[in-house]
């Protein structure tokens, strides 16, 4: 909240109240950030100050007489913004104060008698660095916007890419939806498969699914892009002559928000019929049940073979296709919200390599944060080991935005009512 020169307060967002006189692009691109390094930036302290002085200002407001009922009202909004961000700041402080005593103590006990207490001090400290990470990791989240659609469930679709010989690409397809699939249980979202067009030799040609839960695209929104494979092939001539093979395959993920309102007239739509190629035993291979959809205007084709059903596919490929259109929006919305990000983590786009998954080297590769992680089995098992990679791109994007958003600040100019 601003208090102008007519006694009248604005409300404002957290991140814009104050000037600084940044170079977050350079110190960034020198600096493999984390939470931890950010808040050590001299500038980011001086803000938190700010904000930390503003909260305490707007308290201080809220107790006098002299505010009417709508400043009342603006000020209470602007306090609950503010809370947890000031007590957020005053416990890391309070952490830094107390590793600052653990260390001077620490300098002081160098005797054998005492070695016992340096060990426990040392215990005392490292406890207190990663309350210190953790809590830094949480103060960044409140300064961050929340996204509009981090919280929407999502479509995923996986697609299979081309090589210059053998199934890995298809192979690869398959256990990447397999590792997704794997992380909706290891998350508790419900995983429900829209269509399966498995390959000949057991891999995967395309295949998509509808994920629901709590925070699904905010958790998969950086998962789309293109993903690269490099393996010997474990059958054929490259496999003998122990031939490294590249192969690529796409995941695209598209938020679905729980109500899409896409008008679509049902003269643009050509809808075919035929039978299903995935798993679900006879029936889907007597009866033409599986769907196709294809939106004239638009070209956007989409296919549903999850029921047997055919006017239950008809519907499930009917919503996705309203979801694929309602796509075009949110991309353009996302383009103008993130651009900074965007430049950094990628646009998200189908043909962005965005992953290497080296099997050779056992060693999986994001190219955007340049981070490494070894034992390709574990992050495609879909759990634990994945989850820690897309909790560091979650924290590389929010420390971006962040520093997005401090480079831009201006102070607000002051003037009249």
């Amino acid at each position: 909240v601003g208090l102008h020169n007519c006694g009248f307060w604005r409300p404002k967002s957290l991140l814009d109240t104050a000037r600084f006189t940044l170079s977050f692009n350079s110190w960034h691109r020198k600096n493999h950030q984390d939470s931890r390094a950010l808040w050590k930036h001299e500038a980011v302290q001086k803000y938190l100050e700010t904000l930390s002085k503003e909260y305490q200002q707007v308290s201080r407001l809220l107790n006098a007489d002299s505010i009417n009922d709508f400043e009342q009202r603006t000020l209470r909004r602007r306090c609950a913004d503010l809370s947890p961000i000031a007590a957020a700041f005053q416990e890391i402080k309070e952490a830094e104060r107390e590793v600052q005593e653990l260390e001077a103590m620490c300098r002081e006990l160098d005797s054998r008698d005492e070695k016992q207490l340096l060990e426990l001090a040392l215990e005392e400290k490292e406890t207190l660095n990663k309350k210190i990470n953790m809590r830094c990791r949480k103060l960044f989240q409140l300064l961050v916007p929340k996204e509009k659609y981090d919280r929407s469930h999502v479509i995923l679709e996986v697609t299979a890419g081309r090589t210059t010989g053998g199934d890995i690409c298809q192979q690869f397809t398959k256990e990447m939806f397999e590792m997704y699939q794997n992380y909706a249980d290891y998350k508790h979202w419900t995983f429900d498969v829209v269509n399966y067009t498995p390959a000949e030799i057991g891999g995967l040609h395309h295949a998509a699914a509808h994920i629901s839960g709590d925070d699904v695209y905010r958790h998969l929104k950086y998962e789309g892009g293109t993903h690269r494979v490099q393996r010997i092939p474990e059958t054929g001539l490259s496999s003998r002559m122990q031939r490294i093979h590249t192969g690529t395959m796409s995941v695209i993920v598209l938020p679905q928000p729980e109500e899409v309102d896409v008008k679509v007239d049902p003269k643009d739509l050509r809808i075919d019929t035929f039978r299903a190629k995935g798993a679900g035993g006879q029936h889907v291979n007597k009866t033409d049940s599986a769907v196709r959809i294809v939106h004239l205007p638009t070209g956007l084709a989409v296919e549903c073979q999850q029921e047997r059903s055919q006017l239950l596919n008809k519907e499930i490929a009917l919503r996705t296709l309203k979801a694929k259109l309602y796509q075009q929006v949110i991309e353009k919305q996302l383009s103008q919200e993130q651009s900074a990000r965007k430049l950094q983590l990628g646009t998200r786009a189908q043909a962005e390599r965005i992953r290497t998954y080296n099997f050779t080297q056992d060693r999986v590769t994001d190219h955007r944060i340049s981070y490494d992680a070894r034992n390709i089995k574990e992050i495609l098992s879909g759990k634990e080991a994945l989850d820690k990679l897309i909790n560091r791109l979650l924290e590389f994007a929010e420390i971006e935005a962040v520093t997005e958003y401090l480079e831009n600040l201006q102070a607000l100019e002051g003037g009249g009512c």
